[in-house]
């Protein structure tokens, strides 16, 4: 079974790009548009990996990540961002993995993946 990740975002051209991308790599991918939604999600499902994006309205970025952290203290959360910013550093603080930064390149989210892959093998 393959691994599940998930994708928040308000843009949905980054929403398809990732899923398309991910799905490629062969994970199972669901999307969300908002944080709230996202969080949603994430309650009833174990995701290896979380891409969630920084700015978004409903719940901005930092405060889905608090809020995942808090229900689920081992995700691993990959924040994305056009202009990463005090709310990414502040993201990072609450637990976020790492923030890839817009437009990312197909190398570098290989790379974050892999790498998150590993921390949780290690865990």
């Amino acid at each position: 079974m393959p691994e599940k990740m998930l994708v928040i975002d308000d843009a949905p051209v980054i929403r398809a790009f990732l899923q398309e991308v991910l799905s490629d790599m062969g994970f199972e991918v669901d999307v969300a548009e908002n944080g709230r939604d996202g969080y949603e999600m994430a309650k009833q499902h174990d995701y290896a990996i979380i891409f969630c994006d920084v700015h978004m309205p409903v719940l901005n970025g930092l405060q889905t990540v608090i809020a995942i952290k808090k229900l689920k203290p081992d995700s691993r959360i990959v924040m994305t961002d056009s202009f990463p910013d005090r709310q990414a550093e502040q993201a990072a603080r609450a637990g976020a993995f790492c923030c890839l930064t817009k437009p990312f390149y197909l190398e570098e989210l290989k790379s974050i993946i892999a790498n998150a892959l590993k921390v949780k093998a290690i865990r």
